[in-house]
């Protein structure tokens, strides 16, 4: 079994709207710039002023490696696991994996888009990313 995620208070709204096939980040108007990992205060100004909003999640690949051994026991039978940060439309990084692609076909910089995985067995709904179309990968 896979190890997945456990909501905390705080980044609650963003698994909860993952699960409805929605990314809610935190934005700061104090600094005018979205933020992410979820957190109480706004880093730089350090303001309780953060506010979830809705994004596309668009975004492109800023890096990204390609796993031939698991990266754990849980992962043997998932490989090549294709590891990745993503750099959102709106300025923060996600930590994620490539989906639906061919790992000779990625390109730093490539356009990617949105896959929510669902696990319904453990309630979680996990961001994973594949080439927007016209990137490269099979559909």
């Amino acid at each position: 079994m896979r190890p997945l995620p456990e909501p905390t208070p705080v980044s609650k709204p963003f698994w909860d709207a993952l699960a409805e096939h929605r990314i809610l980040i935190q934005y700061s108007p104090s600094s005018g710039r979205y933020v992410f990992y979820p957190r109480t205060l706004a880093p730089e100004t350090l303001a309780d002023d953060l506010e979830w909003r809705e994004i596309a999640g668009d975004g492109t690949l800023y890096t990204y490696t390609v796993a031939r051994r698991p990266t754990g026991p849980p992962w043997a039978e998932a490989l090549p696991q294709i590891l990745a940060v993503v750099e959102w439309d709106e300025g923060p990084r996600i930590s994620t994996e490539l989906v639906d692609v061919d790992p000779a076909e990625i390109t730093i910089g490539m356009r990617v888009t949105p896959v929510f995985c669902d696990e319904p067995d453990d309630g979680i709904t996990l961001l994973r990313y594949r080439p927007a179309s016209g990137d490269g990968g099979d559909r």
